[in-house]
C-alpha cells in the first residue's frame, strides 16, 4: 500500500528564511512547525522537505554547509519528537534551466519513487508561488503559508499562517466527515 505524503517547503515554511541561509546559526524553525509536523505524522504521514538551494548554484556556500544546516534541522525536529522521511534539493541557479528547481516535479517525483508515495492522498506546503505550482503540476493540493505576500497568479488550494494550521487544515481537509480531498476554500 502506497503512503501518503506532506511535501513542504524549508525556507519561509518550515523555518525563518535568512535568504540563503549559510551556516547553522541562522537556521531556526519557525514556533508551530515541530507541532504541526508531528500531527500530521501521526496521522501517517510521511514527511518530505522539498526545497531550492541556490546559493550553492551562485556559490554563496556549499553541499557541506547544505548538509550541516539539514542535520541542524534533523537535530531540533527530533528534539520535539519529529522525524522528516526525506529531505530533497535543487543547487542549481534558476539561470541553469535545470530539470530539478520547484516547481518543476523532479525532487517529487524521486521521493514518490523512493518512499512508495501516493500523490492522490498527499498534499504541498510553502510560502512561494513555487511551492503552489508545484502542487498544481503534481496534482496535489497546495496550501499556501501567507507571510503576508499572497498573490493570486496561480491560487492555493488553502491558506495557513504556520505549519500548524496546515497541519490542522490538512487533517480536517482528509476527515471522512468532510469528504476526502474536497477542495477547502
Amino acid at each position: 500500500m502506497a503512503n501518503r505524503a506532506v511535501f513542504i517547503d524549508r525556507d519561509g515554511t518550515m523555518a525563518i528564511d535568512a535568504h540563503y541561509c549559510s551556516c547553522t546559526e541562522d537556521f531556526k524553525l519557525y514556533p508551530n512547525t515541530a507541532r504541526g509536523l508531528k500531527i500530521l505524522r501521526d496521522h501517517g504521514y510521511k514527511l518530505i522537505v522539498i526545497t531550492n538551494q541556490s546559493g550553492i548554484g551562485r556559490g554563496i556556500f556549499n553541499e557541506e554547509t547544505l548538509h550541516k544546516i539539514h542535520e541542524k534541522m534533523i537535530n531540533d525536529l527530533a528534539c520535539e519528537d519529529v522525524r522528516v522521511d526525506g529531505i530533497y534539493y535543487c543547487p542549481h541557479h534558476p539561470d541553469e534551466k535545470c530539470d530539478c528547481r520547484k516547481p518543476k516535479p523532479k525532487m517529487v517525483m524521486q521521493a514518490v519513487k523512493d518512499h512508495d508515495i501516493d500523490l492522490s492522498g498527499s498534499f504541498v506546503i510553502g510560502d512561494m508561488q513555487m511551492d503552489i505550482d508545484l502542487g498544481k503540476n503534481i496534482g496535489c493540493p497546495a496550501i499556501w503559508i501567507d507571510h503576508g505576500t499572497l498573490n493570486y497568479e496561480s491560487s492555493p488550494d488553502a491558506i495557513a499562517a504556520d505549519v500548524l494550521e496546515a497541519a490542522e487544515l490538512i487533517i480536517k481537509w482528509d476527515s471522512p466527515a468532510i469528504g476526502n480531498r474536497k477542495k477547502k476554500k
